[in-house]
């Protein structure tokens, strides 16, 4: 994915977790998408804009979707919403959908932001999340004990008995979702697919 998908992905991703937020707050089902397709088709089509209209998208949806959190209750916190994978979350979960794929894919522009620059709580929350996601996809084969240096531990897929990798939580999130070197990493690393 280049520049202009992954600014117009920013955009409407925004734009699809606010409709969560607006299903959250009015108890009506208001998906991410209106259906399957529809991801992939409003990327392309923003795709070709020039970039300051681009940016512009990026800032406005941006806005749309504080808006949206600003205006739920405390009640409104605890609804139950699906996530376009079908997944049953709490509109608790929203924000953290939103701060990992902001993050995740401002690594992705490749402006000369690593991995490295994630705050160490945010990168640990995302190895816990990548981890949790990884054992349908890596296959019974895999496992290891992730140890985050002053964070704890966390579980990568279902195989025992597991290896241990440890290191520094971005470079544990870096590996874990496919973007950077793992030279900070010790232990045995197994090769993973792309997690996002």
């Amino acid at each position: 994915m280049d520049r202009s998908h992954l600014l117009t992905h920013l955009a409407r991703n925004a734009d699809a977790l606010a409709n969560l937020l607006t299903w959250a707050r009015t108890g009506i089902p208001t998906p991410m998408y209106t259906s399957p397709d529809q991801r992939a088709t409003d990327i392309e089509a923003g795709a070709g804009r020039p970039l300051a209209e681009q940016r512009e998208d990026v800032r406005e949806s941006a806005a749309r979707f504080a808006q949206a959190a600003e205006a739920l209750s405390g009640d409104a916190w605890s609804a139950t919403v699906t996530s376009a994978q079908g997944r049953e979350i709490p509109a608790t979960e929203v924000p953290w959908l939103r701060a990992r794929e902001v993050w995740i894919h401002l690594v992705d522009l490749r402006v000369g932001v690593g991995m490295d620059v994630l705050p160490p709580d945010l990168a640990w929350a995302l190895v816990r999340d990548a981890a949790g996601w990884m054992p349908s996809r890596v296959g019974p084969d895999v496992g290891a004990e992730l140890v985050a240096d002053g964070h704890g531990t966390a579980v990568l897929g279902l195989s025992h008995p597991r290896t241990k990798v440890s290191g520094p939580p971005y470079a544990l999130a870096a590996w874990l979702t496919g973007r950077g070197g793992t030279e900070e990493l010790r232990g045995e690393l197994s090769k993973l697919p792309r997690w996002l």
